[in-house]
């Protein structure tokens, strides 16, 4: 399989969504893709089930902050200091959507390293929450909260988000590489009560981590993506050139 990869920079959150959601409707069989994107204005995303009504419409357009729905699942992350990924991999019968999931966060561990040794000591979560129960909780309306299976984690704080959505001819998976803690304020902009945002505020922030945190240095989103190139290159075994593909904005 040949692989196509994409840095197409910074955009509002419909036209991020769109773009993803194009690259999987017209995946060819022979062909993945790799994506890196980021985010102007920063925007906050719903997963495609949740409520609209859990964000405050209001404080979001004031703050200039986009809102969109995802067309993957899970909850709301607000899209800041991150740089944010998605892979568009063509699916068989045979191909489970679990086991790829499980392959590119190895690859992006091993991007990850490339960056910065210090990332060495990265690890994946084992077990599988019952998100029907963790849905019922305080922090049900963010993504952040409790890391699924296979997600990336430092020192137990989960550092990068992720999701998946399966298309008619692809599989398409999309997630964020903290790279600072602006998306702690998410919280802002839930419909709640302040003493509730407050609590949330601690738990939350207990909860996730950050490359900056991590390293205390500037990130070098540039270098950052090739390293993550390269981690793919060397977990898929694959051969590929770093291509920005302008016409797919058309």
């Amino acid at each position: 399989m040949k692989w196509r990869v994409l840095d197409t920079g910074f955009n509002n959150g419909k036209t991020n969504m769109d773009v993803d959601v194009h690259l999987a409707e017209s995946c060819s069989p022979y062909e993945g893709v790799l994506r890196f994107y980021r985010w102007n204005p920063y925007c906050i995303s719903l997963g495609a089930n949740q409520k609209i009504e859990e964000i405050d419409l209001e404080k979001a357009k004031k703050d200039n902050i986009d809102v969109v729905y995802r067309p993957t699942g899970g909850r709301a992350i607000l899209h800041a200091e991150e740089l944010t990924y998605s892979v568009i991999y063509p699916i068989a019968e045979n191909i489970s959507s679990r086991n790829i999931y499980h392959e590119i966060n190895l690859a992006l561990i091993k991007g990850l390293k490339n960056y910065n040794s210090v990332l060495a000591c990265l690890e994946m979560e084992n077990i599988q929450p019952n998100f029907a129960n963790v849905y019922k909780e305080q922090l049900a309306a963010l993504c952040f909260a409790v890391p699924a299976k296979s997600e990336i984690k430092y020192a137990g704080q989960k550092l990068v988000g992720s999701a998946q959505k399966k298309m008619k001819h692809a599989l398409l998976q999309h997630g964020s590489i903290l790279c600072g803690d602006f998306h702690l304020r998410i919280i802002d902009y839930l419909n709640l009560a302040q003493e509730k945002m407050t609590l949330m505020k601690v738990e939350l922030s207990g909860k996730t981590t950050d490359l900056f945190s991590i390293l205390n240095i500037k990130i070098d989103y540039s270098k950052l993506i090739v390293s993550l190139i390269k981690g793919f290159q060397d977990h898929f075994r694959i051969e590929s050139e770093f291509i920005v593909h302008e016409e797919i904005f058309s």
